[in-house]
């Protein structure tokens, strides 16, 4: 695979600059997210009664929320890398997310004890966005390779995977216990397949992600940039109102 020419231009051609649209759309998904831990949050304090674990409307809406960021995310990658980011950047950004997904499984525990979160979303983007990382150079078989990993998963299940030490590699015979599950596989699919669609985009249609936005949508792409603060503080936050509204009403 590394034989094959990469479909993204080389790093003097993309400027190292922020692209809004991209930044837009990732923060279309985090304000989606805020709304579905929102209302996740009043089931919590029995402020309404929804199931969050098995009815569709809210599964179908978490499996969506969660591709649209992981497929940001690849996208990202991708234009890092087209942009020459040097791998010192890089662990900088990724030291940020592994740190605030240790908060994110310490936060959980306090809050969920035995349903706490080993390996959330937080936790899949660490690891791959390594892979990512060193997958960059694969060009147009990040398609191929994204199709492998999530069919992998619908294919093959094994008991050696359930266990906590294991199941972040996904390929589970039943789903664990825990308030947030994002294992690797098949989530690096949609990763890697953020990574192709990003490449294809800066070979033969850069102004579809370097564009202007529209005046209306642009806090969208400012907000896009802070996704990770929002990520860690909105949780926290909205936790803390409603426990005060909770105790109110008591």
């Amino acid at each position: 695979m590394r034989g094959v020419t990469p479909a993204a231009p080389t790093a003097s051609v993309v400027p190292r600059e922020r692209f809004d649209r991209l930044d837009a759309l990732r923060a279309v998904a985090i304000v989606w997210m805020a709304v579905f831990h929102f209302s996740f949050d009043l089931a919590h304090f029995k402020l309404t009664q929804q199931d969050f674990y098995r009815d569709p409307f809210w599964t179908v809406q978490r499996t969506c929320i969660v591709s649209l960021f992981l497929f940001c995310a690849g996208a990202g990658q991708a234009i890092a890398a087209a942009q020459g980011q040097g791998w010192p950047r890089f662990w900088r950004r990724w030291a940020q997310v592994a740190g605030c997904a240790l908060l994110v499984s310490a936060g959980s525990w306090l809050m969920f004890k035995d349903r706490y979160i080993s390996f959330g979303v937080l936790h899949a983007i660490a690891v791959m966005l390594i892979v990512a990382r060193l997958t960059a150079g694969w060009g147009a078989w990040l398609w191929l390779a994204g199709a492998v990993a999530i069919g992998l998963d619908r294919v093959v299940r094994h008991p050696f995977f359930d266990s906590r030490w294991t199941n972040w590699v996904g390929l589970v015979t039943h789903l664990p216990v825990t308030e947030d599950y994002a294992p690797v596989l098949p989530w690096l699919g949609v990763i890697w397949w953020g990574a192709a669609a990003a490449d294809w985009l800066l070979a033969h249609r850069p102004s579809l992600l370097a564009g202007p936005l529209p005046g209306a949508a642009r806090p969208l792409a400012i907000l896009g940039r802070w996704s990770l603060s929002f990520y860690m503080v909105h949780q926290p936050v909205l936790i803390g109102v409603l426990w005060l509204v909770a105790t109110i009403l008591r």
